[in-house]
């Protein structure tokens, strides 16, 4: 295990974390109720920082760098919605913290419900941000080229920063550094990417599994946050989703897109805070 402190956040340990189906790199503060905190396609478990910083104090914080990401197992072939599932499940029998809160953005909001749905007696509550089922083939067709175009190799960490700024253009800048810090690797003269190219094909096709059988059965309490400007949970989507559920609290965080974490910590935490069971 290796201490790391950064502007963002002090004392967050980083270490990795073995289980029988996969390692799984992660990064926590904090003792009590474990909460695991699960990225969107491409980004790292450092996105998390601020809010293990904020949630530390009630919670045993835990992000993970999910399959095909960051730090973590590259394993071939399953990228599905059951294979991250039962990653975050099997973290959980690893650690015996269960039943622990899962916070998920995007594909971790997906991943998130799909863990509760499969083993409700490890997972006490869900915060799903920014991902619902009913998003247009449009939206996903967007999101894959870009995923699929991230695979480039970079000449500096400036560089890094400014495409990360230009291609998440809300994000404040302590953001875009946190990613361009923990979500590259220099090799030989240039930066690379640590996701694996062929999982995040994967993971972008497989966004596409039909969600709506798994949100109406999940049966832990779920908490669906949407930013109000999100590119990816369109306004209709989002309405939908409420009817699908109207007995799960939807919340709207204002002057946020998509990448919501990074941008309203604060408010992110405090949703996060209140799932402490």
């Amino acid at each position: 295990m290796r201490l790391t402190t950064n502007e963002d956040s002090e004392a967050i340990r980083e270490h990795l974390i073995e289980t029988p189906r996969i390692a799984l790199n992660g990064r926590e503060a904090g003792s009590g109720q474990v909460a695991i905190f699960m990225h969107g396609i491409t980004a790292v478990a450092a996105v998390w920082d601020p809010i293990l910083d904020l949630t530390k104090g009630s919670f045993r914080s835990i992000a993970v760098d999910q399959r095909g990401h960051g730090r973590s197992g590259k394993p071939e072939g399953d990228y599905s919605a059951a294979a991250f599932a039962d990653d975050a499940l099997s973290l959980i029998e690893t650690l015996d913290c269960g039943p622990a809160v899962l916070v998920g953005h995007s594909l971790g909001a997906r991943n998130a419900v799909v863990a509760a749905v499969r083993r409700p007696d490890l997972v006490s509550s869900v915060v799903a941000v920014d991902f619902t089922p009913f998003i247009e083939d449009d939206v996903f067709d967007t999101l894959e080229s870009r995923v699929n175009g991230g695979n480039r190799p970079f000449d500096s960490v400036g560089d890094i920063e400014t495409y990360l700024q230009n291609r998440y253009v809300n994000l404040p800048p302590d953001a875009v550094r946190r990613r361009a810090k923990h979500g590259y690797r220099k090799i030989a003269d240039q930066y690379w990417p640590l996701a694996d190219p062929d999982a995040m094909a994967g993971t972008a096709k497989g966004l596409r599994e039909d969600l709506v059988v798994a949100f109406s059965e999940v049966a832990v309490p779920v908490v669906l946050v949407r930013g109000a400007h999100s590119k990816l949970v369109s306004p209709e989507a989002w309405e939908t989703t409420k009817r699908l559920r109207p007995d799960m609290q939807a919340i709207q965080i204002d002057n946020t897109d998509h990448y919501v974490p990074e941008e309203a910590p604060e408010a992110v935490a405090a949703i996060v805070l209140s799932a402490n069971g």
